[in-house]
């Protein structure tokens, strides 16, 4: 029985994306280098020495992940006080993954978070990670994401899609002037 819904003409799978793919190995390596270091730092200084190393980068983690929030809620009150948005970065994010990385049992997750902490770390992550997720947002389709939500609003509930253009005629209207939302 047809249904009049067009179906694909491939029913392969779509392909998963390399990280996706590699993830799970990629954690796997971290843990069995993270457990292969404790061992070698244990036999080379002994047991308690990594237990508080452990126990130090645990207390250290924290510190640093209630400073960045308690810096990020202090912003975030200056800002609704003033009327505003809070000022864009300030590296609150990346410091508290800093303290996370600290807390985590392991001594390159340790290093990793204490590299976090460094403000030209941070400065050049964040553009990173910037110049990523820009370039990933221009890859992923054309408009805006007003459009992207006005294209989910055309879903109807039982399924079907209704296709069309919405086009207004009335011109009484100045030229700048914004029209309100179409979904009221």
């Amino acid at each position: 029985m047809t249904t009049g819904v067009p179906t694909s003409p491939s029913t392969a799978r779509p392909r998963r994306s390399r990280l996706r793919r590699y993830l799970p190995l990629g954690i796997a390596v971290w843990l069995v280098l993270e457990i292969w270091l404790l061992t070698q730092v244990a036999g080379a200084a002994g047991g308690p020495t990594v237990f508080l190393l452990l126990v130090a980068g645990f207390a250290a983690g924290s510190v640093v992940i209630k400073r960045a929030g308690r810096r990020a809620f202090q912003n975030l009150n200056e800002a609704l006080q003033r009327g505003g948005s809070p000022t864009r970065g300030g590296g609150n994010g990346l410091m508290m993954l800093g303290g996370l990385l600290l807390m985590i049992p392991g001594l390159i997750s340790d290093a990793a978070g204490l590299l976090l902490l460094l403000p030209p770390v941070q400065k050049g992550v964040s553009r990173f990670a910037e110049r990523t997720l820009d370039r990933s947002l221009r890859k992923a389709a054309p408009g805006t994401l007003g459009d992207a939500f006005q294209q989910v609003r055309i879903h109807r509930p039982d399924g079907k899609v209704v296709q069309g253009e919405v086009i207004r005629q009335d011109t009484s209207r100045e030229p700048g002037e914004q029209w309100p939302p179409l979904t009221r």
